[in-house]
């Protein structure tokens, strides 16, 4: 019986690692290392009371809530002099852009990661779950722990946000 959970949980994680890890690129702003921590302790908590989770309708946007508050604390938990760097470090290499997107014009995606990264934590997720996970506003709301008029209006100032830095039509993706 035991067995049988492990091998769930198995199956369940090699078919959702890909799908969170994008979504938590998005999250963390294109930190790949980040988003290898929060997929790593979305699914730990997971594992944890997976007994109970493998009976619910749909795991998979459990798993993606899980995600969304495990960022929201990461931000919340993150110390005040602690900055991310403008530039990637000597030797990393790869674009995370690429990962999330998979494929396309990479000049079209930075600007926009780059402006993801700008907003506010709390903006970014309402965003990546209502446009990237495709998540209906009470889905949203529930995943992020508040109200519906409450995404709605953040979601309403975190695209006037993006609007702002990448200009109204599609030549603002292009900037390099």
């Amino acid at each position: 019986m035991r067995q049988g959970r492990r091998d769930g949980f198995r199956e369940f994680a090699a078919g959702r690692s890909e799908h969170l890890y994008r979504s938590a690129c998005l999250l963390a702003g294109g930190d790949t290392r980040l988003a290898e921590d929060l997929v790593q302790e979305t699914l730990g908590r997971m594992y944890l009371h997976w007994r109970r989770i493998s009976r619910i309708d749909n795991p998979a946007a459990y798993a993606q809530t899980v995600l969304v508050r495990a960022y929201l604390t990461h931000r919340r938990r993150r110390p005040a002099g602690e900055r991310p760097a403008a530039e990637r470090p000597a030797g990393e290499s790869g674009d995370p852009g690429a990962v999330m997107v998979g494929g396309g014009d990479p000049l079209s995606r930075m600007p926009l990661l780059r402006a993801l990264e700008r907003l506010a934590p709390k903006d970014r997720a309402v965003l990546v779950l209502r446009y990237w996970e495709d998540r209906s506003v009470e889905e949203t709301a529930d995943a992020m722990s508040t109200g519906s008029a409450a995404v709605r209006t953040r979601t309403s100032r975190a695209l006037a946000r993006l609007r702002e830095q990448l200009g109204e039509g599609p030549a603002g993706f292009a900037e390099p």
